[in-house]
This record gives structure tokens, C-alpha cells and sequence, in this order.
């Protein structure tokens, strides 16, 4: 446990951030700096079977060390960081006998992490944080959850008497572009089911999330002189505030929690002759989902009967809510929420506002919950996380596996 620190430390200083523009896998060359030093730490600690293939997806076995045969489980984390905040030169800061008070991160610019506005930080009262300098984003996300993964494995390596099944680990690039399990070869990894080890504070065990499109619009005007503009000017910008305005205004990400879906503009672009929109659509139930597509397809309609064929729309599926694919599995639910109480963590089983490479995997045949990693404030120079919940990450890791001996 004591290698969990300098472990972390070491892989959020790499910047693996994913660029969702490019076509290649992984999507940044820089991914493969960090995904070549796991595969030497992997077979550093005692792990077998280490592999990474052309797409930088690596795995690695821990054997069953109990003579009877029961279930492969897997672990699994991603190594690449949200292009939504800058990944270089991270700079962690460690908050020792955390006091309660705000944390100046940054000098020069005055950016403060304040328990007023991230309530979350007075939970950690007394204990280790690692925040950022104000700079950049940390990295727990996901890096702590490898960090956690490797930790647990090495102990279990260093615990023979702790017993266990055959277990497989898998670390991924562009989670973040929600490419992450796109080309995770689930039959190679051989497991009956596995966790991500991808949520945030101590305790999350999640097994439902979002169903998630993206749309993109592009609406084609026509410019004309404005002073002799009527009747033939079409302005694209105009006409792209009036497609904005005809969705729900409180079904936005701002506007929404729990499993209330939403409408999210990411971004717009244009002039007179063209513009362009992109967004997303979320929601957990599957009719509120379609009902969502439906009506971007009706708006484009609406604008394109006034102005014919000036709206054309581009839906695409993400990914869907794994909880059809879990609930006939639940057990391995209640196998890490029983770790969980085991250890004295109170277990916080709700839906993910969101997605993880365990929603697509689950739909590729391999069931996979998502477990606590123990980072706040994801994406951003707020980006935290408390090592005393990483400890626990490790320790529920541990316990699953040994648990999962002792059921089957």
C-alpha cells in the first residue's frame, strides 16, 4: 500500500490527454508513454500474461492460487485524460492533515479550492488530499483507478493467503472521446464479468447510466445584400437560435440531476451561409431517449418546411444504459456492495450521469459495474482526490476478489 502515493504521482505527471478529432487509436501519440510503462510495472510486480496490442489495450492475469475452479472476474481502468482541460505539466500538490479550511492552489492567479462552493471536501477533514496547482486537471480520473488496480494486485501477489480466482486487469486509452472499450477485445480478456474502477467518491457502485447520441446540425443559408435582403436572405446563425430555442429550456445539464435526461449544446460555429451545431442527448429511460431524437428530427423538420432543405441532422448512437445486461447478473453487484460493508464503507448505489467503458463492454457481452476510484471535481482545475479513498478503492478491489473465492 505504501507504493499507491508515488504510484499515482508518477502516472498523473504524464500527460495522456485524448483528442477526439483524430481517427487513429489511441488518439494521441503521447498515450502510448504512459500505456508502455504500465506494461513494465505489470510484469515488475509478478503479473502474467502482459500484453498490448497495436491499439495500446493492455491486459495481464493474476492465476488462481485456490484449486477449485470458479468465475474469471476482471478490473479494468482508462489511461487517458478529458481533452476538456489541459493534462500537461501536471503539478499535484499533497494537503496533509486537511483542515477544513480552503486551499489556495495557485498563488498568481488566486484560484482557490473553497469548502463553500465543493461541500464534498469537508468529508476529508484530517486526511491526505492531492489537488492541482490550479493549472491543469489532476488525472484521478483515471489514473487513480490504475493506480488502485496495481496496488491491489501487487498485495494480493505479496498475500498468497489471501485466495482468490483467476483475475484479469485492463487499462484502456480514449474513455474520455468515448472510444475506450470500442476496441477492447472482450473474448482475449476471458472474464465473466468485471468492475471499472472509475467513479468518484468513496462508497459509488454504479450499474446504470445514461443512453447517450450525438447530433450534429448544419443549417445552410443564403447571403445577400442586407439592404436588399428581404424575402431572399436565409441567415444561417438566425436560423440555428431558432433551432436552440425550440428545446426544452430546462432539460439542460445545469437544470437537471439524478436520472433526469437533458439536451446538452457543447458547440456552435457560423456565419450567414452556414452554421453548425453539435450537442448531446442523454437520458436513462430508452423511450424518454427516443422521445429526445425525435424531437431534434421534428425541429429540423419545422425549420426545413419554411426553409427547405436549409437543416440537415446527423444522429448518432453512443452508448446505452448496461442496467438490461447487469440486472441478470446482480450478483456481482451484491458481491462488491458486500465488500464494501465488510470494510465499513457505506455502499452509494445510484445511476451514473454519465458513461464508462463498463456501459459498452456490458453490451459487448461483459457485464461491468463501475466502483468508486475516489476523485472529486473530474475535468478541471478543482480535480482532487483524498488518498485515504484510494486506499479504500485498493482494499475493496481486494475484497471482491477474495469474496468471489469464497461464493462460487
Amino acid at each position: 500500500m505504501e507504493k499507491l502515493l508515488p504510484r499515482f504521482l508518477d502516472y498523473v505527471t504524464i500527460d495522456t490527454q485524448s483528442d477526439p478529432k483524430s481517427n487513429t487509436t489511441p488518439s494521441t501519440e503521447k498515450q502510448w508513454v504512459l500505456a508502455k510503462k504500465l506494461v513494465l510495472e505489470l510484469h515488475k510486480i509478478g503479473m502474467q500474461e502482459v500484453s498490448i496490442d497495436e491499439n495500446a489495450y493492455i491486459m495481464a492475469t493474476l492465476p488462481s492460487n485456490m484449486e477449485k475452479e470458479i468465475p474469471t472476474i476482471g478490473f479494468i481502468s482508462h489511461f487517458d485524460t478529458t481533452p476538456d482541460f489541459s493534462g500537461y505539466n501536471v503539478r499535484p500538490k499533497i494537503i496533509e492533515n486537511y483542515d477544513g479550511k480552503e486551499i489556495l492552489l495557485n498563488t498568481t492567479k488566486n484560484i482557490v479550492l473553497s469548502p463553500e462552493y465543493f461541500e464534498d471536501l469537508l468529508q476529508y477533514k484530517g486526511q491526505t488530499l492531492i489537488t492541482t496547482d490550479g493549472t491543469t486537471l489532476l488525472g484521478a480520473d483515471d489514473k487513480a483507478g490504475i493506480a488502485e488496480i496495481i496496488t491491489a494486485m501487487e498485495f494480493l501477489i505479496q498475500h498468497p493467503e489471501i485466495k482468490h480466482g483467476k483475475i484479469r486487469v485492463g487499462f484502456t486509452p480514449d474513455e474520455e472521446i468515448g472510444r475506450g472499450a470500442h476496441k477492447f477485445d472482450v473474448k482475449k480478456f476471458g472474464a465473466e464479468w468485471a468492475y471499472t474502477i472509475d467513479g468518484s467518491q468513496v462508497g459509488e457502485l454504479e450499474y446504470e447510466n445514461f443512453n447517450a447520441a450525438g447530433a450534429k446540425i448544419t443549417i445552410t443559408g443564403k447571403s445577400v445584400h442586407p439592404g436588399y435582403a428581404k424575402d431572399k436572405m436565409i441567415n444561417a446563425l438566425v436560423l440555428a437560435n431558432q433551432f436552440l430555442s425550440l428545446l426544452p429550456p430546462e432539460e439542460t445539464p445545469e437544470t437537471t440531476e439524478g436520472t433526469e435526461g437533458f439536451f446538452h449544446v457543447h458547440h456552435i460555429s457560423g456565419e450567414i451561409e452556414q452554421a453548425k451545431i453539435e450537442l448531446i442527448i442523454r437520458d436513462h429511460d430508452e423511450e424518454q431517449f427516443q422521445a429526445r431524437k425525435d424531437l431534434i428530427k421534428d425541429i429540423t423538420q419545422k425549420i426545413n418546411s419554411k426553409y427547405p432543405d436549409s437543416v440537415i441532422v446527423e444522429i448518432n448512437d453512443q452508448y446505452f444504459n448496461m442496467k438490461e445486461k447487469i440486472e441478470p447478473a446482480y450478483h456481482i453487484v451484491e458481491i462488491a456492495e458486500e465488500a464494501m460493508i465488510q470494510l465499513g464503507i457505506q455502499p452509494i448505489i445510484k445511476p451514473i450521469r454519465g458513461g464508462t467503458d463498463g456501459s459498452q463492454l456490458s453490451f459487448m457481452g461483459l457485464p461491468c459495474p463501475n466502483i468508486f476510484a475516489g476523485g472529486h471535481n473530474f475535468h478541471g482545475k478543482y480535480e482532487y482526490v483524498p488518498l485515504e479513498s484510494m486506499q479504500k478503492a485498493v482494499k475493496t478491489i481486494v475484497k471482491i476478489c477474495q469474496l468471489t473465492g469464497e461464493k462460487f
